[in-house]
């Protein structure tokens, strides 16, 4: 008689791929400088956590646009390398502009002084041994194709990206070998990614996320079926330049729950899990659209135009790895009139069982055990953690320490939830926490709301030095990573850290 016998991970595997995360229209600043052209993220305002960001047609110079200099990456990326690098970073995810390398999105050809800039960052990832993680398109679409096209809603602006793509893939075939097609990319099953991730101007209203009854569902969907196209044709295209490339997608992954044990709760949140997270991630690893998909479709009366040739690039285009952005969960219910929260480009219903965060975020490290599995379930393979953080305000010290163990506490209980993910089957390969360094919020335009190991001197109002110095996080995960995500407790009073520097 055969007796079963298995050996359960106990931590984090050899070579796990530990880092940080940040995207270029947050991070390097310099707008205009280098040939870039203007993006979608240059033409949006600064808010706060309760006034939206602006979409203005055209830079008013008497606004202020977060992403023109955001933290100045552009002129300091050798400084804050060399802190990654101190840290331990493996890996540094990071995104290219495309505007930087096709000014206007549909250039005849790309801009060397661009992909010049970026010879450079990758040189200086690889002097520290630091593997580049790089998204293709992070929220920064070329504005051009806004006023030109009407954004991703052209089927033209596929072969736009594509030869993009195929630019950089030639540009670092031998130095990046991880790659992201699109950034959050279910962003578009919302209103709110009209602008953000479809270059689309949205009817009805200027602010961000546009007017909820102006939206225009059936070109969102078609403009997120270009992308799908798009993303899919950038995988094989990949693929044949380098076979050794490793080429993923990115979900914004919303852990839902149902707020009760009432069977239409269960079905509602079944029905918030297949729309908000496994439509488009069923596209993009099993390379065609799911039965959900086309009964919503149907029951909306919206009939995306997809082709022969766009079924069969799907099916060829299938990513490599799987990877998500995971801050918070929410709760959902078939009744209506329930207290509502927020999160990461969507709100949900408040969870009796959790507290929140200062933006109302709610702090749930179970929800990414819980989220690892079923994606891990559902796809069998590789995961990748490239979003993960706390947002909150730092109060800099009379001595310049910034004491954020609550920083710590949160992706501390994280990264002990992902262990267990390890533990119970998941092949997870990679961590990169949110805004590793400083950066400007996507959502708010703040720098108020920091995620980061190492802070920036600047304010909501642009105002600071933009001096770099370390918070007590910045230490204890130099010893996470040293330790292979084994040493958890911060090792000694963080005041003989900073005495020692």
């Amino acid at each position: 008689m055969n007796t079963f016998k298995s050996t359960v991970p106990t931590g984090f595997p050899e070579g796990f791929l530990w880092g940080g995360a940040t995207a270029a229209n947050q991070l390097e600043g310099g707008y205009r400088e280098g040939g870039k052209g203007l993006s979608t993220a240059d033409l949006m305002t600064a808010g706060t956590h309760t006034t939206p960001r602006r979409i203005t047609l055209d830079v008013d110079p008497a606004l202020n646009y977060p992403s023109h200099e955001a933290v100045d990456f552009y002129h300091r990326y050798e400084e804050d390398i060399a802190l990654f690098a101190e840290m331990g970073f493996k890996v540094f995810r990071l995104s290219i502009a495309w505007t930087r390398i096709f000014p206007n999105g549909d250039d005849a050809e790309p801009s060397e002084e661009g992909l010049r800039f970026y010879d450079r960052v990758f040189a200086e990832l690889r002097k520290h041994g630091i593997e580049p993680l790089v998204t293709l398109s992070h929220y920064e679409a070329p504005f051009a194709l806004a006023g030109k096209y009407g954004g991703w809603s052209d089927r033209r602006v596929i072969d736009f990206y594509v030869r993009y793509c195929e630019t950089v893939f030639k540009r670092y075939k031998n130095v990046v070998k991880y790659w992201l097609t699109f950034n959050e990319i279910n962003i578009l099953t919302m209103p709110f990614g009209t602008f953000m991730s479809a270059a689309m101007i949205p009817a009805g209203s200027l602010e961000l996320g546009g007017d909820p009854g102006a939206d225009d569902e059936r070109a969102r969907f078609q403009s997120l079926h270009h992308q799908f196209v798009a993303s899919a044709k950038a995988v094989k295209l990949g693929h044949s330049i380098n076979p050794d490339f490793k080429i993923g997608c990115m979900i914004a992954y919303m852990c839902v729950y149902p707020l009760t044990s009432h069977p239409d709760d269960v079905l509602e949140a079944q029905r918030k899990d297949q729309l908000s997270n496994f439509l488009c991630s069923d596209v993009q690893v099993r390379g065609e659209y799911p039965g959900f998909a086309k009964r919503y479709f149907a029951e909306k009366g919206i009939a995306p135009d997809v082709t022969e040739d766009d079924e069969q690039s799907l099916r060829e285009g299938r990513v490599d790895y799987y990877t998500f952005s995971y801050y918070t969960s929410n709760c959902v219910s078939a009744e209506p009139g329930k207290e509502e929260t927020e999160g990461n480009l969507s709100l949900g219903l408040k969870n009796p069982h959790l507290k929140a965060s200062e933006w109302g975020w709610q702090i749930d490290p179970a929800g990414l055990r819980w989220s690892l599995n079923n994606i891990y379930d559902r796809y069998q393979i590789p995961l990748m953690v490239v979003e993960n953080g706390l947002g909150a305000v730092d109060t800099v010290e009379e001595d310049g320490s910034i004491r954020d163990d609550y920083r710590i506490d949160y992706l501390k209980r994280h990264i002990e939830a992902m262990k267990e993910a390890i533990a119970d089957g998941v092949d997870l390969i990679g961590y990169t926490p949110w805004g590793c360094i400083d950066l400007v919020s996507a959502g708010t335009g703040e720098m108020k709301k920091r995620y980061g190991f190492i802070h920036v001197d600047k304010d909501n109002e642009g105002r600071g030095t933009l001096d770099r110095s370390r918070k007590d996080s910045f230490f204890w995960y130099k010893q996470v990573i040293a330790g292979n995500g084994e040493e958890l407790e911060p090792a000694k009073p963080a005041v003989e850290q900073y005495g020692a520097e």
